[in-house]
C-alpha cells in the first residue's frame, strides 16, 4: 500500500512495481494508472481492490518501531528521501487514504494531496493553517455559501479580515497592493473559478502575481489557494498556473454518485505541511470507507466527466434558444468580446456541466420551473451522474445577504443546473414541460 510500514508496503512480495508511471519510456495517463496505482495485490491476499482497512489503529512489529514512526509524524525528524509515515492511527494516516492520496495527486499533477472529510473541511483547515490574527484574506466572489459564511463571519472572530474582489477576468478586479497591505499582512489568496454558481473566471496567473508582488514589498508571500471544483481535474489544472494549493469538494465530480460527502488538497509539499498537521490535531480527515469509494469512482472519471461535458452543451443550446430563458451562464458561450475569454482559453480546457440560467419573471416563475420538474431532481450539490437543480438565491447562497447576492449577479431568477450523463433528449424533454407551465 502506500504506507511504510514493516511486515506490509515493506515487504517485496510482488515483482512488478505498482508505483510505475511509465512503461518503456511512454508516460502513463491518469485514467490508467486509477486502476492500480500504489496497491499491490500480493499484500492483500491478492484482492484486486484494496480492501477497507476499518480500522483505528495499527500494531507495531517492535516497541522501536512505534517510536520512529512517531518521531517522524510529530516532525521530531525528517523523513529519508522517500519515506512515508508510518502507519499509527487512522486519525494521522491510514493505507486506503494513502493510495488515494497518491492517486489524487497524479490527476492534479501535484507533489502531495490529503482528502478530508467535506470540501468545507478541506477549506477550513486549509485556511485554519495558513492564517493568524491580524492577518488578511483576499477572496473572489462569487463563492460557495459555506467558504463565503467562513470568511465573512467567523474568521473576524478570530482576527482574521478579508478583501474581496468580484470575479470577472479583468486583472484590474485584484485589490491594489497598497490596498490589500492597509488592513494587515496578506496571508491567503483565495478563488473559486469558474464561480458560483455564476460561472463568472478568475484570472489565476493575475493572482500568482500579485502573491509574488506582494512578498518583494511585505517580504511574505500569501498563499493562492484556488476551489477548483467545477471544473477539475480534467477542465482546469491551476497548479500549472502557479497556483500553490488547489481545493476539491470530492464529493461532486471526483466521487461522482452523490453517494459521499468528502473534500481534498493538492499542491506543493511544503505548503501542505501545515495543513496536513492542523488536519491530524483537528480530525477533518476523510474515513477509510469513503476513501475506498472515491477510489472506485476516479476509475471512471474522465468518462463521467467527457459524458456530462457533451450533454451540457446540448442542454445550454435548448435553454439558450427558449423564449422563456432570459440568460444562460455557459462557459461555451464566451466570445472575444467578453473580458474573461482570454482567461477561459488560457486557463479552461471544456466548458463543464455546471451552469446557471435566469428564467424570465422571478422567485415566482423559477420555483415554478423547479417544481414542475418530473424527472431532473431538485436537489443542491453537483457533478454526480443524476442531474440536479437548484435555486441559488434562496438554497445554497442563502447565508449571503441579500444585497451582495444582487451585487454579485446572484437573483431571484436565477437557477443552477449540473447536468448528469443521462441522455440529453429526455432532460429536455423534462426542461420543455416545466418551462411551458410559467
Amino acid at each position: 500500500m502506500g504506507g511504510h510500514v514493516k511486515g506490509y508496503s515493506e515487504m517485496t512480495i510482488s515483482k512488478k512495481d505498482y508505483r510505475r508511471k511509465s512503461i518503456d519510456g511512454k508516460t502513463l495517463k491518469p485514467e490508467t494508472l486509477m486502476m492500480g496505482y500504489g496497491y499491490d495485490p500480493m499484500l492483500s491476499e491478492g484482492s484486486l481492490k484494496p480492501p477497507i482497512f476499518m480500522t483505528s489503529t495499527f500494531v507495531f512489529e517492535t516497541a522501536e518501531d512505534g517510536k520512529d514512526f512517531f518521531a517522524l509524524a510529530y516532525g521530531k525528524r525528517s523523513a529519508y528521501e522517500g519515506e512515508k509515515p508510518g502507519l499509527i492511527y487512522s486519525r494521522i494516516n491510514n493505507p486506503n487514504l494513502e493510495v488515494l492520496e497518491d492517486r489524487l495527486a497524479i490527476w492534479e499533477g501535484a507533489e502531495k494531496a490529503l482528502t478530508f472529510s467535506s470540501g468545507m473541511a478541506a477549506i477550513s483547515t486549509s485556511l485554519w493553517s495558513h492564517l493568524r490574527p491580524g492577518d488578511v484574506i483576499i477572496h473572489s466572489a462569487p463563492i460557495y455559501g459555506g467558504s463565503e459564511y467562513l470568511i465573512r463571519n467567523i474568521l473576524p472572530e478570530f482576527g482574521v479580515s478579508s478583501i474581496e474582489f468580484e470575479a470577472g477576468g479583468e486583472t484590474h478586479t485584484l485589490p491594489s497592493i497598497e490596498n490589500a497591505t492597509k488592513k494587515g499582512r496578506v496571508s491567503v489568496i483565495f478563488a473559486e473559478t469558474p464561480a458560483n454558481p455564476t460561472n463568472a473566471l478568475i484570472d489565476l496567473k493575475a493572482c500568482v502575481a500579485m502573491a509574488n508582488e506582494l512578498e518583494k514589498v511585505t517580504g511574505h508571500r500569501p498563499v493562492v489557494i484556488v476551489d477548483n471544483t467545477f471544473l477539475g481535474p480534467l477542465w482546469q489544472k491551476p497548479l500549472e498556473l502557479g497556483v500553490d494549493l488547489v481545493i476539491y469538494s470530492l464529493t461532486k465530480y471526483i466521487a461522482g454518485h452523490s453517494d459521499v460527502v468528502a473534500g481534498a488538497v493538492c499542491g506543493n509539499a511544503d505548503k501542505l505541511a501545515p495543513v496536513h498537521g492542523f488536519r491530524t490535531i483537528l480530525g477533518t480527515m476523510c474515513d477509510p470507507h469513503t476513501g475506498w469509494l472515491i477510489m472506485r469512482s476516479m476509475e471512471t472519471l474522465k468518462l463521467r466527466m467527457t459524458a456530462s461535458n457533451q450533454n451540457a452543451a446540448i442542454i445550454a443550446d435548448y435553454l439558450n434558444a427558449h423564449e422563456k430563458i432570459e440568460k444562460v451562464y455557459y462557459l461555451g458561450y464566451l466570445t472575444e468580446k467578453d473580458a474573461s475569454y482570454s482567461v477561459y482559453k488560457e486557463q479552461c480546457r471544456a466548458p463543464g456541466s455546471t451552469f446557471a440560467f435566469d428564467v424570465k419573471g422571478g422567485e415566482a416563475e423559477a420555483f415554478k420551473v423547479l417544481n414542475s420538474l418530473q424527472f431532473i431532481k431538485l436537489a443542491v450539490s453537483l457533478g454526480g451522474t443524476e442531474s440536479l437543480i437548484e435555486h441559488p438565491f434562496a438554497m445554497t447562497h442563502a447565508d449571503v445577504p441579500d444585497d451582495v447576492k444582487m451585487r454579485q449577479g446572484i437573483t431571484p431568477s436565477m437557477i443552477r443546473i449540473s447536468i448528469g450523463i443521462e441522455d440529453p433528449e429526455d432532460l429536455i424533454a423534462d426542461l420543455k414541460q416545466a418551462l411551458s407551465k410559467i
